[in-house]
């Protein structure tokens, strides 16, 4: 994170983060708002991050984990990756795109656009629907953790 943060401007270093799995927005907007970006463009440019893999993963996750199980070198990274979706999908698969969205939508470890992604390639959820549905759940997550940087850096309260 070290990286980006010093060879990118402070915005570029919020979208580049945002697009990342694991730290997804979740990161990129305490980190944006630390930095002294405006909050509500710090939410933003977070959004736009995190939004834009999603149309791309949920035509290539499915695809990418079976080439990679069938790597040697990578089979136990594969293993993990099908085991944490193969854990969310159960959730999602009772309220099927209601459920994905609250998976993408709560700020929590293993959630996120990522995982939601993951499991929506795996259920083989409608493209367009689970489209909708992540980027709705992106949305209210960017809102939620924008509500807790506020608390977090005393701008409120």
């Amino acid at each position: 994170m070290n990286f980006i943060v010093e060879n990118f401007s402070s915005e570029a270093a919020v979208f580049i983060l945002a697009m990342l799995p694991i730290s997804e927005l979740r990161g990129a907007i305490p980190l944006g708002i630390g930095l002294g970006i405006d909050p509500w463009k710090c939410y933003f440019i977070a959004v736009a991050g995190n939004m834009i893999v999603v149309p791309v993963l949920l035509k290539i996750f499915r695809p990418l984990i079976r080439f990679i199980a069938r790597t040697r070198l990578l089979r136990k990274t594969a293993g993990k990756i099908v085991e944490k979706v193969d854990k969310n999908a159960k959730k999602v698969l009772k309220y099927e795109l209601i459920g994905l969205f609250l998976l993408v939508a709560v700020p929590l470890p293993t959630t996120g656009a990522w995982t939601g992604c993951g499991v929506a390639s795996f259920l083989k959820l409608d493209y367009k629907k689970s489209l909708g549905f992540i980027s709705l759940g992106i949305m209210a997550a960017g809102l939620i953790v924008m509500a807790l940087s506020f608390v977090g850096f005393g701008i409120v309260g």
